[in-house]
């Protein structure tokens, strides 16, 4: 049997039911997204119906105020949620995530400085930040991925830096520091295997905290406008006069809503069943 197949396959047995479950969902989003345009024959950014249709055929969803079709710009719309969710984790979480390790490791004014640099970035306002850099830089996608990666790696990195004070008094790190194993060694061959499963949850975390933060900037009008983000659709929706004196809100806002949820709590129940792996005592 394929080894790739077999880890797979006991990587899926190893679930509970809440992360089998979050698996799938997760799955379905992603293909969702890459096949996007196979989905949906309807363009996702210019009319192809009547104005605030409701859901039947062909515009299962239903349209929004310009007639644009909203199933559309649903499937189109995950691959903006599932690009800033991973662009932010890996960014933020292997930056973050390396920067916490070298501090740990190596200690003193290097741990210090980087310590001190932790706590001004925990103790910053988030989103007041986010939205005065975005608004000054601008709402491109790769802006914002930028933005929220600045104002996430400081998570990650305190973290791995406690995982790494933890592991280097291990009697096998100790030994191979006294024989000359350098930083670079010891970081590729104890340390980034070691943490590499808080590492994962920690990134897991980032991509549900940056995907409800990029639909809170696009809500505000901040994201990309030519994105079609979930967000976008809800700031549209919310911005359009008589919203919740008409029906419209039943498919214009509820299913945007519904997908953010979707996948925010996918990887929430995902990053649970992993940390389980890591302390068996939250798995019990």
């Amino acid at each position: 049997m394929n080894p790739i197949f077999t880890k797979l396959k006991h990587f899926w047995l190893e679930r509970t039911l809440p992360g089998k479950v979050a698996l799938l969902v997760l799955l379905l989003l992603m293909c969702m997204a890459v096949f996007a345009p196979l989905l949906t024959t309807m363009p996702h950014h210019r009319s192809s119906g009547p104005a605030l249709e409701p859901p039947g055929w062909p515009h299962i969803m239903g349209t929004d105020q310009l007639g644009i079709d909203l199933w559309a710009m649903m499937v189109h719309g995950a691959r903006v949620s599932l690009a800033v969710g991973i662009g932010t984790a890996l960014l933020a979480g292997f930056g973050g995530g390396l920067l916490g390790m070298v501090a740990g490791w190596k200690g003193g004014r290097i741990d210090g400085f980087i310590q001190r640099l932790i706590d001004v970035m925990l103790a910053l306002p988030d989103l007041p930040s986010m939205i005065i850099i975005a608004a000054f830089f601008g709402s491109s996608l790769r802006n914002i991925i930028i933005v929220l990666a600045l104002f996430s790696w400081s998570r990650p990195a305190r973290i791995l830096r406690a995982g790494t004070l933890s592991l280097k008094e291990q009697p096998y790190i100790k030994m191979a520091a006294y024989f000359g194993a350098g930083t670079g060694y010891i970081l590729k061959k104890h340390l980034i295997p070691e943490l590499f499963p808080l590492l994962i949850i920690s990134m897991i975390r980032l991509a549900s905290m940056a995907i409800v933060t990029e639909a809170s900037l696009a809500f505000l009008g901040l994201g990309d406008p030519a994105s079609r983000s979930w967000g976008l659709i809800i700031h549209h929706a919310v911005n359009f006069q008589g919203i919740y004196l008409t029906p419209f809100w039943k498919w214009w806002l509820m299913f945007p809503w519904l997908f953010i949820t979707l996948l925010v709590t996918a990887l929430a129940l995902l990053g649970r069943d992993l940390e389980g792996m890591a302390d068996p005592r939250i798995r019990q």
